[in-house]
């Protein structure tokens, strides 16, 4: 997940005027704080917290949010925000709210102070409300008690100038703090997990109430602003190959893409040897006859089955398929060439911004702050010299979204509802060599009994 730009917003968004930048600083929850923000109807953007001031140049959005991380203020090169970020949100009248490692930051750079907590808190912990009224909490809430998810080693132990104290952990620790005339708020607790029942209130209330933000962001904005932007992007003379998978992401980018172009838009479907039973059959019937899309299917399975001979590790299957996916492409792309008279230019992929997230830090990011949780292979597994330029219609939306955006476009309930089935498919459900014995055929006999849960 690489920093966003103001040339990578949708002008849905309306130049920021309801956006919600969430800065990374490497929490697992992170991405939570953008889907909730999105739940609430309202257009939110993950981008690096470390990244240069620069790349957010002409964005103003209407808040800001620092989140978590699992570093201390203290520790040397402990990730911040650059330099005159405070200034930018100033002057763009943008209201800040720190969450736990994002709130200790904020309270250090305005001259408060945070040390190692005589009561580091980790788990459920009830906070309590210490003033009649409050812009986080609303009026008439003191002595009120909620539980909610601490995870901190430091506390902040002095407020700078200005700020106030609006709840407290039973431990007495610093829990909420506000700053209204400069528009700084803090939680030094999750309000994105479930494990803190009424931390969604305290967002709806932070971006609604305190904002005054409009839950104006909707699937319709997105599915139009999507075809504008690949009708600008490709040429009335181009062409593009879509590679499809026969799952929800794949199929909706190809259902969007030939909205927006046509014929010119080339679907693939690829067998590599790593696909469910009779899956091949199963989803070229569904595309003829359900979605009327024009797709050729290439047996490749002996291609990526012989690369990935001798291979355990999960991981590098998963850049392996990548790379031999692209080949593919790369040859059908040759073979349309022949047959059209001219070269396909663009790729599409259902990628997501899990996906997306998952496999940061991608090249060119600059993020040192968050860790890999694991490639994806139309992520991490992308080869550099790749000669097709991507078209990614759904790199900033979550599963559910993709989901919505389907129904809009009249994708069958069937194809919507299928059960999640990735492109490394079976290779990374075998524990050892995929080659080996029979041990595909093996998954394939148990998946009609149970399907499988794929990570």
């Amino acid at each position: 997940m690489g920093s966003a730009s103001a040339s990578s917003l949708p002008t849905s968004a309306g130049a920021g005027e309801n956006l919600v930048l969430i800065l990374d600083f490497g929490s697992q929850y992170t991405h939570l704080i953008t889907r909730r923000v999105r739940q609430l109807g309202v257009l939110s953007l993950c981008v690096s917290g470390t990244a240069p001031l620069s790349s957010l140049a002409g964005l103003r959005p209407r808040a800001v949010v620092l989140s978590g991380g699992p570093h201390s203020v203290h520790a040397p090169g402990a990730p911040s925000f650059p330099e005159g970020f405070l200034d930018f949100t100033a002057d763009a009248g943008a209201h800040v709210l720190g969450v736990c490692y994002g709130m200790q930051l904020l309270v250090q750079s305005l001259g408060g102070a945070v040390e190692a907590g005589e009561r580091q808190e980790y788990g459920d912990m009830e906070v309590e409300v210490t003033t009649r009224s409050s812009a986080l909490y609303g009026e008439g809430e003191v002595g009120k008690r909620q539980t909610v998810w601490m995870s901190h080693g430091d506390e902040v132990v002095r407020l700078p100038e200005g700020f106030k104290v609006v709840s407290r952990s039973v431990q007495g620790a610093i829990a909420a703090i506000e700053h209204q005339e400069k528009r700084y708020y803090g939680l030094q607790y999750h309000p994105e997990v479930t494990h803190s029942p009424q931390g969604i209130e305290t967002l709806r209330r932070f971006l609604f109430d305190v904002c005054g933000i409009k839950a104006d962001w909707k699937m319709q904005d997105v599915l139009d602003e999507e075809i504008k932007t690949i009708q600008s992007m490709v040429r009335s003379d181009e062409h593009v190959i879509c590679a499809l998978s026969g799952g929800v992401d794949s199929t909706v980018a190809a259902t969007l893409v030939h909205n927006a172009i046509g014929d010119r838009l080339h679907c693939v479907f690829v067998d590599n040897g790593l696909l469910r039973y009779k899956e091949k059959e199963r989803v070229m019937s569904t595309f003829d006859s359900d979605l009327h899309l024009p797709v050729t299917c290439i047996d490749a399975s002996e291609q990526f089955l012989s690369q990935l001979k001798g291979v355990k590790d999960p991981e590098m299957k998963r850049k392996i398929i990548g790379k031999e996916f692209i080949a593919v492409f790369d040859e059908f792309a040759q073979m349309l060439e022949q047959k059209i008279g001219k070269r396909p230019e663009y790729l599409v992929q259902g990628t997501l911004y899990p996906d997306v997230i998952e496999s940061c830090p991608p090249p060119g990011s600059g993020r040192t702050h968050s860790h890999t949780i694991k490639s994806h292979h139309n992520v991490g597994g992308l080869p550099e010299d790749m000669k097709l330029k991507l078209i990614e219609p759904l790199k900033l939306l979550f599963k559910d979204e993709v989901r919505k955006l389907g129904s809009i476009l009249n994708v069958p309930e069937s194809f919507l509802k299928r059960h999640p089935f990735p492109g490394p498919g079976l290779a990374v459900r075998v524990l050892g060599d995929v080659t080996e014995g029979n041990a595909l055929e093996v998954l394939r006999q148990v998946e009609l009994f149970e399907p499988l849960d794929f990570c």
